[in-house]
């Protein structure tokens, strides 16, 4: 009998459903978790392109909400996602909650977001990591929109 390949994925390993993504910023560390920590900047870059950032807002402190909504170009579609922080070290390290609203209101499935923020010669070397995530297919969807957002920040944080 033939295993389905979305059983399969759902099925695989722990460590093939998290995500890394480690980026260098020509930017200063500070001004890099500024602009990950104000929500009137972040709603500039967040969310990969074909999607506007409507709404985002943020209370970045352990305990602290965020939720935020990203709307397709073309008015298609919106999409609400939200957490909960966990741990703030300022400027280096961010942890929240990830999860994406479903289309009938509930939240879908949670992951752990981790990034750091390390000074490297006046430029910011960020890594980030989201785990877990249900399935190899998601991992990998979300690594195509977080590096879209993340090229997004870097021509934000140029001009900002």
């Amino acid at each position: 009998m033939a295993v389905s390949n979305a059983r399969a994925s759902a099925a695989a390993d722990p460590g093939e459903r998290v995500l890394v993504i480690t980026r260098v910023f020509d930017a200063p560390r500070e001004l890099i978790w500024k602009l990950w920590t104000d929500p009137a900047h972040a709603k500039h870059w967040m969310g990969p392109r074909g999607f506007t950032a409507t709404h985002f807002e943020q209370d970045p402190r352990p305990g602290g909400a965020w939720r935020g909504c990203l709307r397709q170009d073309d008015g298609s579609r919106e999409l609400w996602q939200g957490g909960v922080f966990r741990e703030i070290v300022e400027p280096e390290r961010l942890v929240y909650t990830f999860a994406w609203d479903r289309e009938d209101g509930s939240r879908g499935h949670e992951s752990l977001v981790t990034i750091t923020f390390a000074e490297q010669g006046g430029k910011t070397k960020m890594k980030f990591h989201q785990a877990e995530f249900e399935s190899v297919g998601q991992r990998d969807g979300h690594q195509g929109g977080w590096n879209s957002s993340f090229d997004r920040l870097a021509e934000y944080a140029a001009r900002a």
